[in-house]
């Protein structure tokens, strides 16, 4: 685990450095953990998301300490379109031992996605199973800097993973724990925030994460910004639901988008119906609401209308919002 942390460390430098204001901000995350492992983990998990999940295992590649200690991916449905938005993380160190693997997944699909996970299972040499005694945490760091490697290789014991969110700097780290960790140990002078704040960061930033804002069987993932949250690799082999993912790429034509939206007023708290409608001013129809709070959302919107002023339709009245496009998307924007 010392190393899991080391090899994580030039990253965590740079963003300790980086935004935010005081200490890093740690955010205890209500997503389960799901614990796959055994010599067919990765072929498995390989057919069903989206990410390559070979570049877990070393195999004949890079050593260990070259290879990725978390992935991001979709599982979709035979139709395309997402079921579940999962986190992996790579707890084993080298080729020789025997792959394992963290699934961060939605606590609320936790049956689902085990469920899912068993149906595909066959006869492969993998043992699923639920991981109730670690925690999971977002950090998002603030402005001081400090040393934290010594730290680090103090409390590896406590800190199982502490790696940079695969999906954008923007996010911060994810930090895995066993329960009743000392996370001032881990993290010296990192506090404990809520976890409203933490929604609040990951609106203002358009990331979506939970089955709010990727309703399964709804949400499409080139829509959900999958690629540009390095969720997807478009060479991997087969896996369910990549015919009309990657036809939808290779034609290149992405209309809609979810965007971080920002309401003129507070939105009332949930009273806004799922997927609620979102129109341009002359009444044209620009999307559909997904998730928010407060005064900040996340909203599925055709690209046309992103610089018009918006307006989501509630039970008769009129909210305003504006849309914009976050600073950490790719520039110029690709596929």
């Amino acid at each position: 685990a010392a190393a899991a942390a080391a090899t994580t460390l030039p990253g965590l430098r740079r963003l300790w450095r980086g935004g935010g204001s005081g200490a890093a901000a740690c955010f205890p995350l209500g997503r389960a953990l799901v614990d796959v492992r055994g010599a067919e983990a990765a072929p498995f998990l390989q057919g069903l998301l989206t990410n390559d999940v070979t570049r877990l295992v070393a195999g004949d590649g890079p050593p260990a300490a070259a290879l990725p200690r978390a992935l991001y991916a979709h599982a979709l449905n035979v139709q395309g379109r997402c079921l579940y938005d999962v986190i992996l993380y790579r707890l084993h160190e080298s080729p020789e031992e025997e792959p394992h693997i963290l699934l961060e997944c939605d606590s609320g699909v936790l049956d689902a996605i085990q469920k899912h996970l068993k149906l595909y299972k066959i006869r492969r040499k993998v043992n699923i199973a639920p991981c109730l005694d670690l925690s999971l945490w977002a950090v998002v760091p603030g402005e001081r800097a400090g040393d934290i490697a010594r730290s680090l290789t103090k409390c590896a014991d406590q800190a199982l993973i502490l790696t940079p969110d695969p999906r954008t700097e923007v996010m911060g780290w994810r930090l895995i724990t066993k329960k009743g960790a000392n996370l001032s140990e881990i993290i010296p002078g990192s506090r404990i925030g809520n976890i409203q704040d933490y929604h609040r960061h990951r609106y203002k930033q358009g990331v979506p994460e939970g089955v709010k804002d990727l309703p399964p069987g709804v949400a499409l993932p080139l829509e959900s910004n999958l690629a540009y949250m390095n969720g997807i690799s478009f060479t991997k082999g087969c896996y369910i639901g990549q015919e009309l993912t990657a036809r939808t790429h290779h034609m290149g034509v992405i209309r809609k988008r979810l965007l971080p939206v920002h309401f003129s007023a507070p939105l009332p708290k949930d009273s806004i119906p799922e997927g609620a409608e979102i129109s341009t001013e002359s009444g044209k129809s620009a999307g559909k609401f997904r998730a928010g709070g407060g005064e900040l959302g996340i909203a599925l919107l055709r690209l046309a209308n992103v610089n018009e002023p918006l307006c989501l339709n509630l039970a008769g009245d009129k909210v305003k919002l504006t849309a914009s496009i976050p600073e950490w998307w790719p520039k110029p924007a690709s596929k």
